[in-house]
């Protein structure tokens, strides 16, 4: 009987060592192994898995080592998903953050190209086109050593003339809807802002033109004459020596 009892527990104890289930150590907490995954996430598409990670690597760094690249990556994975406006969120975030880091006027450039990329046309794009210029200025201002001056410059020329664009758009609208006034007062503007406008011509064109319709002869003559003299060789021009009065 004892016999029996000892087979019946030993039994026991060898089934319920075979069900459990090994236990692993927890894998320590590596930073540097926890960004190379959430990179490894971003180039398979898995933004919201590897925007986890990354917080979690924001959350704990302590040595305020890893914190700031995290971040950055944050908003980075908003970018390539497609989303400009949560990722100038995060960007803003790192410069408030961070802004003596060394990667704050790439997140400042990255917020001003956010906007940029959604300049499409100057009749849809003009807000988009005077964000981007108040950021790339603003990154001009706080970096002025950033890596980006120079192409920057030609960022900025294109956001310029696309907001000139559409001015150009409603001044030339006014003009045809026979609104004079609003005409003259919407391209007056627009020369006073970029005087180096590339369709600078046109522009002096129709305020002449705006003028001699309203029979302000002399504003009309003083504007003609500006055009052939700054433009001379331009068509815009020959027709205002025609229309010039006398």
């Amino acid at each position: 009987m004892f016999i029996i009892s000892v087979s019946v527990l030993l039994g026991i104890i060898f089934l319920a060592g075979c069900g459990k289930k090994e236990v692993k150590p927890e894998e320590a907490y590596d930073p540097e192994k926890y960004l190379a995954n959430a990179d490894t996430m971003v180039g398979k598409k898995n933004y919201d898995e590897a925007r986890k990670v990354l917080l979690e690597v924001k959350n704990r760094d302590s040595q305020k080592k890893y914190g700031a690249l995290a971040q950055l990556k944050i908003a980075d994975t908003y970018i390539k998903e497609g989303d400009p406006d949560l990722a100038i969120t995060e960007y803003r975030k790192f410069i408030e953050n961070y802004p003596d880091n060394q990667y704050a006027s790439y997140a400042q450039y990255q917020i001003a190209m956010a906007y940029y990329s959604q300049i499409e046309s100057p009749d849809r794009g003009t807000g988009a086109a005077k964000s981007a210029l108040i950021e790339f200025k603003r990154l001009k201002q706080l970096y002025p050593r950033n890596p980006y001056r120079d192409i920057v410059e030609l960022r900025i020329e294109k956001a310029e003339n696309t907001i000139a664009d559409g001015d150009f758009m409603i001044g030339e609208f006014y003009f045809n809807k026979e609104s004079y006034k609003a005409a003259v007062d919407r391209l007056e503007s627009l020369l006073t802002k970029y005087p180096d406008y590339k369709r600078a011509d046109q522009t002096l064109l129709i305020i002449g033109k705006s003028y001699k319709a309203l029979k302000i002869n002399d504003k009309a003559k003083e504007v003609f004459n500006r055009l052939i003299e700054k433009y001379p060789a331009s068509a815009a021009a020959k027709e205002a020596t025609k229309l010039s009065p006398r």
